[in-house]
């Protein structure tokens, strides 16, 4: 009976902590779109690298997990913050604090007619007008990169006229108004661009990977792109 109540217990503890990182993530967008959206915006997409960062708040999670159900984990955190908790805790505070800031601040706004690219070390904004882009790079990545982009991943690469490069399309860390597939605000973004003869550079050597977990609905939107070339 008790080793049932246990394997139960350490469901619900998952599950609660699955919500929470869930939580976290939802927070983290939220505070994005208060602070640098406008109301003409039509999407958004927080960077890479910074984007990837967020999986650190997972490992958070998981830790905590481990700590609740492992003696040995939690006497060794103990004996850890007794040796070390004058110099870790303001370490591991202002870490966090920096950890959050480059997430929050590495965000691109699209709207009607214009891009605003914030940064860490720019977090009001740099201004560009569709004018500004010089090239465009979209295509669907062939392998899984360290700490990086997975197999199957479209990316969509708009480079500006200082030389800024911006992945549009980073689906996991990116939102539009209305809650719209980021892939649709793409299309007709797209359309637009290659409209006004901004040159663009697409491949489909690697679209069949995409289509391996996405919805027909999305990749068809990707093929739409990819095809739509000047």
């Amino acid at each position: 009976m008790r080793t049932l109540l246990s394997v139960i217990l350490k469901i619900l503890s998952f599950i609660a902590l699955l919500i929470v990182t869930i939580g976290i993530l939802i927070s983290i967008s939220f505070i994005q779109v208060s602070l640098f959206t406008t109301s003409d915006y039509i999407m958004w997409v927080t960077k890479y690298p910074a984007s990837r960062l967020e999986f650190i708040y997972e490992l958070y999670i998981i830790f905590v997990f481990f700590y609740f159900f492992n003696n040995d984990i939690r006497k060794s955190v103990s004996v850890f913050l007794k040796k070390y908790r004058k110099l870790f805790l303001p370490i591991f505070g202002v870490f966090n604090i920096i950890l959050l800031y480059s997430i929050l601040t590495n965000v691109t706004v699209v709207s009607n007619n214009k891009i605003v690219d914030h940064s860490f070390l720019s977090p009001q904004g740099k201004e560009y007008s569709f004018k500004d882009i010089i090239k465009i790079t979209a295509g669907v990545y062939g392998e899984k990169q360290f700490f990086g982009h997975s197999k199957g991943d479209f990316f969509y690469i708009i480079e500006l006229n200082d030389g800024t490069k911006i992945d549009l399309a980073a689906a996991e860390s990116s939102g539009a108004k209305n809650d719209e597939d980021t892939r649709f605000i793409l299309e007709k973004l797209d359309n637009q661009l290659v409209n006004m003869g901004i040159p663009k550079k697409a491949s489909m050597e690697n679209f069949k990977y995409s289509t391996k977990n996405l919805a027909k609905i999305h990749t068809d939107k990707i093929r739409i792109i990819l095809e739509n070339t000047p």
